[in-house]
C-alpha cells in the first residue's frame, strides 16, 4: 500500500491540498512504513494565473478547467491507494476519489503521527474540512 501526503516541508500534512508543492509518498507493508520520498506537485503556484474566483453557493473546484488542473495535481499519486491533506477543496477530493484514492482529511499536523493513526484506524477523518 501506498500513503501519500501533501506536504510544504516534508514533516507537516498541508492545511490546504491545492497549495501543497509536494508529496511524501510512503509505502506500508504488513502495517509499517518500509520507504518514504518525495515527489513534486502541481498546485494553485503553477495554476495562478487560471484560478477562477468561486461563485457565493458554488463547491470550489467544479469551474470549467479544474478537470484539468486536478489531473495534473494527481497524476504524481496515481500509484497511491491514500491521500492524506489537512483541507481541499470538494473538486479535488472528488477528482482523487474518481481516480480510485481515498482522501483523508485531518487536523492532525504530524504526518508520522497521522499515518501511524490511519493503519491504527484511528485518524479522524473530517469532511467538513472541505470547502
Amino acid at each position: 500500500m501506498k500513503i501519500a501526503a501533501v506536504t510544504e516541508d516534508g514533516t507537516s500534512l498541508s492545511q490546504h491540498f491545492g497549495r501543497a508543492p509536494s508529496y511524501l509518498v510512503m509505502t506500508v507493508e504488513n502495517g509499517k512504513v518500509v520507504a518514504a520520498e518525495t515527489r513534486p506537485k502541481t498546485g494553485h503556484h503553477t495554476f495562478a494565473a487560471h484560478h477562477p474566483e468561486v461563485a457565493p453557493g458554488e463547491r470550489h473546484g467544479y469551474d470549467a478547467g479544474a478537470r484539468v488542473r486536478h489531473a495534473s495535481m494527481i497524476e504524481n499519486i496515481t500509484d497511491c491507494q491514500v491521500l492524506l491533506a489537512g483541507g481541499m477543496g470538494w473538486g479535488a477530493r472528488d477528482a482523487l476519489a474518481s481516480q480510485g484514492i481515498e482522501v483523508v482529511v485531518t487536523d492532525v499536523e504530524n504526518i508520522q503521527e497521522a499515518v501511524e493513526r490511519y493503519l491504527a484506524g484511528n485518524l479522524p477523518n473530517l469532511m467538513e474540512r472541505l470547502h
